[in-house]
């Protein structure tokens, strides 16, 4: 008979293989000089963090969250007490020449690989985005940022504005930060691993 850590073992060597076919399949379609944006984070995590468009330095190293907002996301959830290990991000927009129907295809594949608790949509376009997903049982996710929703039977949703946007200004932080804010309270309740 397995043990439950042999179990969670297999899901996370499959999880993997998953990704690293993905990753595979967008690479092949950029080709050998286009960039790319692959996913970064646990391929098991209990919060998906999904935002519209690569910055430069995600480009560049064709990591998402790569620079200034990986680094303020993890100063956010180091403040929320919440473990970086359980946590995805990725872009909608993994390459500049990928069509729609591509990056639906790429971020429904993501979603079910990672299997996520939480899916926090980081702006508006990426919260439309994830509701034109043809995810089976999906509630529409309103715009009411802060607020967890539930999106699918075992999933919820978080609004936040776009975490990129919220960098240089004041105001922005402020209200990204008073909208991200509600996973702390979410994490505390979670059991632990």
């Amino acid at each position: 008979m397995s043990s439950t850590d042999d179990i969670a073992e297999r899901y996370l060597k499959r999880a993997i293989s998953e990704m690293n076919d993905l990753g595979s399949e967008i690479a092949k379609k950029a080709g050998p000089e286009a960039a790319h944006v692959l996913g970064s984070g646990h391929p098991l995590a209990d919060i998906f963090m999904l935002k519209y468009t690569p910055q430069p330095a995600e480009l560049q190293e064709g990591v998402a969250f790569f620079g200034r907002a990986g680094k303020a996301i993890l100063k956010s959830l180091q403040r929320l007490r919440v473990d970086p290990t359980a946590i995805y991000g990725t872009n909608v927009i993994k390459l500049a020449e990928a069509e729609l129907t591509d990056a639906q295809a790429w971020i429904e594949r993501e979603i079910h690989i990672v299997q996520p608790k939480v899916i926090v949509t980081m702006g508006d376009d990426a919260r439309v985005f994830t509701n034109e997903l043809e995810f089976p049982l999906s509630s529409p996710i309103d715009a009411d940022m802060g607020v967890l929703q539930q999106w699918t039977p075992t999933s919820q949703s978080l609004v936040s504005p776009d975490i990129d946007e919220a960098l240089d200004e004041q105001d922005a932080k402020r209200a990204f930060w008073e909208a991200f804010k509600a996973l702390g309270p979410w994490w505390a309740e979670q059991p632990p691993y």
